[in-house]
């Protein structure tokens, strides 16, 4: 029967030749206890093992474990084998070096590449609980936690080897099959599975797309305010942004003196304003895309909740020429940890993402995590949820659309809106700084982003993004009455 072990492989520091094995191990070993590289109860390889591994005999490793169990390093009992000391001597632990502290070494000059050096972080999501006005969070505490883990658990009863072997770079072809249908029917969208690449959210599809068309120095031509995820990526890229102003049709198309490789617009409900691009607009955007031989990235992000008005059909289920790349997520509409989304690509790019994915990812999420997805979607929990979010966020809309119109008439208007999980306000009176009353209310557990953080170019009027999904009207009440103070004008 094979002997189990919960010890891992020792990696020890190169002998000097003019030192003796039984030596170089007790020094070593003991080194490596006091630097905390071996922590306090770690189990040791057996002596058989690391002898084997080192090369040495077996009586060697024996007498060099004998003589730091004398000093107290190391204890050892039948049957548990040898494990570092729990405690320590005394005297040994004053000249013990901290956890993670590195030893001296000199400055090491790193060539990073370009793409390195231009990267900046996004930030990430906040763990602390939820309060108004967060933007683009949902109501995660309305999320069926219990159905979804009865899914979980079922799946994972029924693994088999190829569950656990993963799935092709493109995803889950039953999933595929969901999200194709489920594209058609509810956005319009026109494509099979085949087209459909199961991805991690829209920033893996921005990364994506863009290695496909954007090199350094090529322009991109980006709406004004806008997302800053895909901002991130384009610089990163190298690429040159072109900033495309946003009226009360949408994002304005790219003039015919601007010849970029990519255009990114978020059609549905652009991103912080909120408005819709006009059907007008939608068609002449694809005119000027179709006369640049320039793709189109659309990102879908919140369509699935709207609240008023006629919707529209995706851009891309507008396109003829298949230069539409499509993109959603699964992340804010369920969960942000679940990390699935989609994009759909025109049939003649298919394998080109497949192999670029294949070579950055090799796989998509758990096969598991994407199998229970699809019967989620298939028996038709998604829709069922779907609805209830979208009743609760109306719900929420309201209260803050009343506070709004009651408490801060003359200092706040909303922007028009009819879709979404936040809004964007301007601010009325003069003089008013979104920046500075952003971190005034930050002290009243109010949380506000400004517009201008989202722009190439300063706005025109002050404003503030405001989420209305992630809390209860009641915290939207609180919030409004304090923002009220804020801006001098008490509540009635």
């Amino acid at each position: 029967m094979a002997r189990r072990t919960d010890s891992i492989a020792l990696v020890l520091p190169t002998r000097a030749p003019e030192e003796t094995a039984g030596r170089w191990l007790t020094r070593t070993l003991r080194a490596e206890v006091l630097e905390g590289r071996l922590r306090t109860g770690s189990r040791l390889p057996a002596t058989r093992d690391l002898a084997a591994q080192y090369g040495l005999s077996r009586g060697t490793i024996v007498n060099a474990f004998e003589e730091l169990k004398a000093e107290g390093y190391l204890q050892g009992a039948v049957g548990s084998g040898t494990r570092v000391s729990a405690v320590l001597p005394d005297d040994l632990l004053a000249v013990r070096v901290s956890p993670g502290t590195a030893p001296r070494q000199s400055p090491v000059l790193r060539r990073y590449t370009a793409t390195a050096r231009r990267a900046r972080p996004l930030g990430t999501l906040d763990p602390l609980p939820a309060r108004a006005f967060r933007a683009n969070q949902p109501a995660l505490d309305l999320f069926p936690t219990s159905l979804w883990a009865q899914l979980s658990a079922r799946r994972w009863r029924r693994a088999s080897v190829a569950d656990l072997l993963g799935t092709p770079a493109l995803g889950f072809a039953p999933l595929r099959e969901a999200v194709a249908d489920y594209l058609r029917q509810s956005r319009g969208v026109r494509c099979q599975a085949e087209q459909v690449v199961i991805v991690s959210g829209v920033q893996e599809s921005l990364a994506l797309t863009a290695q496909l068309f954007v090199e350094p120095g090529d322009a991109v031509a980006f709406e004004d305010p806008g997302y800053l995820g895909a901002r991130r990526v384009f610089e990163t890229l190298g690429a040159r942004l072109c900033p495309l102003s946003v009226d009360a049709e949408g994002m304005r198309p790219p003039s015919r003196r601007l010849a970029p490789r990519l255009i990114y617009c978020t059609p549905a409900h652009q991103f912080p304003l909120g408005l819709a691009m006009s059907l007008p607009r939608r068609l002449a955007l694809l005119a000027r895309a179709r006369s640049l031989a320039c793709p189109i990235f659309e990102d879908d992000y919140d369509s699935e909740y709207r609240y008023s008005g006629r919707p529209l059909p995706a851009l891309q289920g507008l396109d003829q020429h298949g230069l539409v790349y499509f993109a959603g997520s699964f992340n804010k509409v369920l969960f942000p940890s679940l990390r699935l989304g989609y994009l759909v690509v025109p049939p003649d790019a298919v394998d080109r993402v497949h192999a670029l994915r294949s070579v950055a990812v090799r796989q998509p999420t758990s096969l598991v995590e994407q199998a229970v997805l699809t019967e989620f979607i298939v028996a038709g929990h998604f829709g069922r949820h779907l609805r209830r979010m979208r009743e609760t966020y109306a719900q929420r809309l309201g209260a803050l659309q009343e506070g709004v119109r009651r408490q801060l008439a003359g200092a706040l208007e909303l922007s028009p809106f009819e879709a979404g999980l936040q809004t964007a306000a301007w601010l009325l009176q003069p003089g008013s700084d979104a920046r500075r009353l952003v971190h005034q209310a930050a002290a009243r557990r109010v949380e506000l982003e400004a517009l201008d953080d989202y722009a190439l170019r300063p706005l025109e009027r002050q404003g503030l993004l405001l989420g209305f999904a992630a809390v209860p009207e009641a915290e939207t009440r609180r919030a409004v009455r304090e923002l009220a103070r804020l801006l001098e004008r008490e509540p009635d």
